[in-house]
């Protein structure tokens, strides 16, 4: 198990350098090999030749690539130095660099927002996980019935409709028309209970989706396990059925239920603006919606670094448990 783990970190660290180094390309390779200065795209097309040769200095532009590679892998890991006009500023690790629209550090507002969407993102993957698994597992045991007709058509109408769209009507709904939750967003730390009434609509939105997607997975899956020579084996061995079921088949349905849970819960963190933009949440998603539409390019970055980094651990975490539920993975 040890050597599994030290090859699942050692492959998670080397994906963690290559987001960097995409990233990187992305922000400031690409511009230039295209022709576009990227000074001028942070400071923007109504600046002056002065401005933009600040930015420059500051951000060490006109420094050889392998220079600025390692100034931004520096930044990330103990922080570093922008000097502009003789005047010294140290941005401490991790630094994604300011605003320049703000001027404030890009870390902090990160820090600010992030706890939202993963409080959104975690709070609704357990909603999902228990409606999917369930919806599922029921469908599959009762294959054919009434049971298994209703939630499958349930789950498919969770697929069917998009975010914006159950999440308008459950506001309608629920919020304003019943008043049976709150609407408006209140930080956890002012108010616990008017921060889990505002948050009820966004996960059940978020769980109606995902739930919908995990329970057709798990009745696809579950009926694959059970028509297999082990489950026959048990059974004529005398284990009882709900035994056969939980320690048998639920083991190996498991599987690729952790592989999507996994994907999702990391491009969650990084697709979350309809759902924050639906409800007005503060986290990350509406962060890039605004950084976007005010073409912040530092607050972009640090989005784009966090929500991927996020995916990399989500995934590792994914192949971690894998070890757990299947022995025989620790040996791939």
């Amino acid at each position: 198990m040890l050597t599994y783990l030290i090859r699942r970190l050692f492959a998670a660290a080397v994906m963690l350098v290559v987001i960097i180094l995409a990233v990187f390309s992305i922000f400031f390779l690409i511009p230039k090999w295209t022709g576009v200065d990227p000074a001028t795209m942070y400071v923007g097309k109504q600046s002056d030749a002065q401005a933009v040769e600040a930015v420059r200095e500051k951000l060490g532009l006109a420094d050889p690539i392998l220079v600025q590679v390692f100034e931004f892998f520096k930044g990330i890991l103990v922080g570093r130095d922008y000097t502009s006009g003789g005047t010294t500023q140290h941005c401490d690790a991790p630094c994604f660099g300011y605003s320049f629209k703000t001027e404030q550090a890009i870390w902090p507002l990160l820090q600010n927002r992030f706890p939202v969407t993963f409080l959104l993102a975690v709070g609704a993957a357990v909603l999902w996980l228990i409606i999917g698994l369930t919806a599922g597992i029921v469908s599959a045991l009762r294959r054919g019935t009434l049971w298994d007709r209703g939630l499958m058509s349930m789950a498919l109408a969770g697929v069917s409709l998009p975010i914006y769209f159950t999440g308008l009507i459950s506001l309608a709904v629920f919020s304003y028309q019943l008043e049976l939750v709150k609407h408006e967003y209140t930080a956890i730390e002012e108010n616990f209970a008017d921060w889990f009434s505002g948050m009820i609509l966004p996960w059940v939105t978020l769980a109606f989706l995902f739930g919908a997607m995990y329970a057709r997975l798990t009745r696809a899956t579950m009926l694959e396990v059970m028509g297999e020579d082990y489950i026959r084996t048990a059974r004529a061995k005398g284990v009882r059925e709900p035994v056969v079921i939980r320690k048998h088949a639920m083991r190996s349905t498991m599987t690729p239920v952790i592989t999507l849970l996994g994907v999702d819960l990391g491009m969650l963190m990084g697709n979350a603006i309809l759902t924050e933009t639906t409800f007005s949440l503060p986290g990350l998603g509406q962060a890039a919606l605004q950084a976007i539409s005010t073409r912040d390019l530092p607050v972009i970055l640090g989005v784009t670094l966090i929500t991927a980094m996020a995916v990399v651990l989500a995934n590792l975490v994914v192949d971690l448990l894998y070890g757990v539920i299947d022995p025989r993975v620790r040996l791939a």
